[in-house]
């Protein structure tokens, strides 16, 4: 079993190389189509764009005996709300590897008989629920970690020797109460929303295995909506997110310390 996980890590990483090139292509279809290239050059694209996802169906096979097994180690966390998603996110990632063999195996002619939609349709769904679960867990782990230094701000800081202003509660009898409890109110929520952005911000900054998966997911998560009919993008912006995420996880893989664990 490690002998095929070390072998299976190492096609991941082909499997992303040309997972970039294969939605450079989407993009660069869909531009030479708003361009108003010739037929023949965007048919070929389309054909390239086709041999590299058959490619890629190839490369994945087995992924799901890698997708189980992680599984199996997410479900000893001892967070229980990590211990859920990514258990969760695991096993729909190996159904989602198993419902893409499947697909291969009908386009290679070995199951002539698959219905390719079904099976399309039925695969992305599971990757859909996968990244939802992905999204999940990052941002419960952003919320930790806001929560963190906040604390360790409120800690560090020295106390306020005069009390804090407090906000005076307006007459509601009289007719302008709504448009005075709001102007007292807006600054108050003004510099409220500016420290959680600075909170944010400054968590994101120094995390920056947290900030690339929750981007890399962003950018995954419209392909199978777009794909399902849920939410249309168009080729373009599906090529392009495509191409950035594969890029975000060609960095995980070759500075492994910018992979979120677990």
């Amino acid at each position: 079993m490690d002998s095929w996980l070390r072998f299976n890590s190492q096609s991941q990483a082909k499997e992303r190389v040309i997972r970039a090139a294969q939605y450079a292509c989407t993009l660069l279809g869909y531009t030479l189509h708003k361009g108003g290239a010739g037929a023949q050059l965007s048919q070929t694209v389309s054909q390239l764009e086709a041999h590299l996802s058959l490619t890629r169906k190839l490369l994945r096979l087995g992924n799901s005996m890698e997708a189980v097994e992680a599984a199996k180690r997410a479900i000893h966390l001892s967070d229980g709300v990590l211990r859920l998603c990514l258990t969760i996110s695991h096993l729909n990632r190996a159904m989602y590897f198993a419902c893409d063999n499947v697909l291969w195996a009908g386009k290679m002619g070995l199951l002539p008989k698959v219905d390719q939609q079904k099976w399309s349709q039925r695969s992305f769904k599971y990757y859909l629920f996968a990244l939802i679960l992905n999204l999940t867990r990052d941002v419960y782990e952003l919320h930790l970690l806001v929560e963190r230094e906040a604390h360790n701000r409120a800690a560090k800081s020295p106390p306020s020797r005069d009390p804090s202003p407090t906000l005076i509660a307006p007459d509601l009898s009289s007719p302008s109460s709504p448009a005075v409890a709001a102007s007292l109110a807006l600054p108050y929520l003004t510099a409220w929303l500016h420290r959680r952005l600075h909170l944010l911000a400054t968590v994101l900054h120094s995390n920056p295995p947290l900030l690339l998966d929750l981007l890399k997911n962003t950018c995954d998560v419209f392909i199978p909506l777009d794909r399902l009919g849920m939410y249309p993008t168009g080729k373009g912006f599906v090529g392009a997110c495509g191409l950035a995420s594969s890029t975000l996880s060609i960095v995980t893989i070759l500075h492994p310390w910018l992979k979120l664990k677990p």
